[in-house]
């Protein structure tokens, strides 16, 4: 690609596309700053707060199986700018809002109006950038919105200092409302072909693949669970738990968004480099998998280390996206980019509405004690979600295991007598997908 090329895509597709998903990253973790304005100005609870925090995931999972359809049918660029006008109502209700039930609307507002934000840029990526700089342009992608965490720390508490959590979300809206008509206006639109070489591009073509079903449920239950963490629970226990005051609570949430977003290039990187010496990237989200468990167990069985160790090796992990969306790309065509992210989506966001609200839900079995819950309620509480994990990774690793019983049964010296085993081949996306050109064919 050549290089004014490559600035003009960069310009007026990969930017527009960050920015919305900046704001996506602002609105998804801005409730674990405000949480305690929420509690002390409506009154709202822990089981409130997980409900109002976690509607916001419940929305954005449904959405996106319909997105993704909508994605692959009208492009990103018309789908991405409707929704961003709805998540700017959204946050302008939010600012209004006075109770627990208008507050839930505004917040299901504003999460089917960015549920959009990655996909359609992950979207993007598929149709205008070469098919090698996928996985490194994601992560730049993930990178640049996971500042929209970094922004809900420090700087959003230095603009509390001198306004209310109202007129914070009015500006919100403003600013949501400018993107969606930045990304109508300079975005072009392009059409992809269908490769003749793939299979027709139905949503049956994603869910019917084991491969999915192999990494879904593992993805989904370690990014869901450091997104649901990381968006409110930290808050809470390093306030009741490590007894934080109000300046070092932003200051750790602000290490960990730092945290988050050089992981999302981190991984992005490092999914472009191992790809070129025949690594897969499931290779990696098996690693990042085994450090998220063991950084879970080493907080939750209180470990003498600093907090801010196992918790920054948790929210690294809310970008493992990167990852998970490489391995996607690696199965399926372009013409199901969007089809394939939004169901691999689903269950990231359904976890983490599920983590997040149950969170909740086990800590209000415990009663508060100087206005602090028990250690114990959040033993318990994060606990829970290793185990699932760790269920999850045991699903991942089975065809693995499988596998390596195969190799030593074929050993001579450990095969048993007339035992004959066939292996399946298995055939990778990028060996029967014919893909198109990218550049030269689009119109400005």
């Amino acid at each position: 690609m050549q290089t004014s090329t490559a600035l003009r895509r960069i310009a007026c597709v990969f930017l527009p596309f960050a920015a919305g998903y900046y704001l996506s990253y602002l609105f998804r973790t801005i409730n674990a700053l405000i949480a305690g304005h929420l509690s002390s100005d409506i009154g709202l609870g822990s089981a409130d707060l997980g409900l109002l925090t976690s509607i916001y995931f419940l929305v954005f999972a449904a959405a996106q199986i319909p997105i993704g359809i909508l994605l692959d049918r009208f492009g990103p660029r018309r789908v991405q700018s409707a929704l961003l006008l709805v998540a700017a109502a959204g946050a302008g209700l939010f600012a209004m809002s006075t109770g627990l039930v208008s507050l839930l609307i505004a917040r299901a507002m504003i999460g089917l109006g960015v549920a959009a934000a990655l996909t359609a840029g992950l979207k993007s990526i598929v149709l205008w950038f070469p098919r090698e700089r996928v996985a490194l342009l994601n992560g730049y992608m993930i990178m640049l919105g996971s500042l929209g965490a970094v922004t809900a720390t420090a700087p959003a508490e230095h603009l509390l200092t001198w306004m209310g959590w109202r007129q914070l979300f009015e500006i919100l809206a403003a600013a949501t409302g400018a993107t969606a008509v930045l990304i109508y206006v300079v975005v072009p639109e392009r059409v992809i072909i269908p490769s003749t070489a793939s299979s027709p591009a139905t949503l049956s073509s994603v869910f019917c693949d084991r491969r999915f079903w192999r990494i879904a449920p593992l993805s989904a239950t370690c990014v869901g669970s450091a997104w649901s963490l990381q968006g409110l629970w930290a808050s809470p226990w390093l306030t009741d738990v490590e007894g934080l005051d109000r300046a070092g609570l932003v200051g750790q949430l602000f290490i960990m968004s730092i945290v988050l977003s050089g992981g999302a290039w981190l991984f992005g990187t490092l999914v472009h480099c191992i790809r070129r010496r025949g690594v897969g990237a499931e290779t990696i989200l098996a690693v990042v998998a085994v450090l998220f468990m063991a950084a879970e167990l080493v907080l939750t069985l209180r470990a003498p280390l600093p907090s801010i160790l196992p918790w920054s090796a948790m929210a690294i992990v809310g970008a493992a996206t990167v990852v998970s969306f490489a391995v996607i790309a690696d199965y399926f065509p372009p013409e199901l980019a969007g089809r394939a992210n939004g169901a691999l989506n689903v269950l990231h966001f359904g976890w983490a509405f599920l983590a997040q609200c149950g969170t909740g839900l086990i800590l209000e079995q415990w009663s508060t004690e100087g206005g602090h819950r028990a250690i114990l309620a959040y033993q318990v509480a994060f606990g829970v979600n290793v185990a699932l994990q760790i269920a999850a990774f045991v699903w991942f690793a089975l065809p693995a295991f499988r596998s390596f019983t195969w190799w030593i049964g074929s050993i001579p010296s450990f095969a048993p007598d007339n035992i004959s085993v066939a292996v399946e081949p298995v055939i990778s996306h990028e060996q029967t997908v014919v893909l198109m050109p990218v550049d030269g064919d689009a119109e400005w």
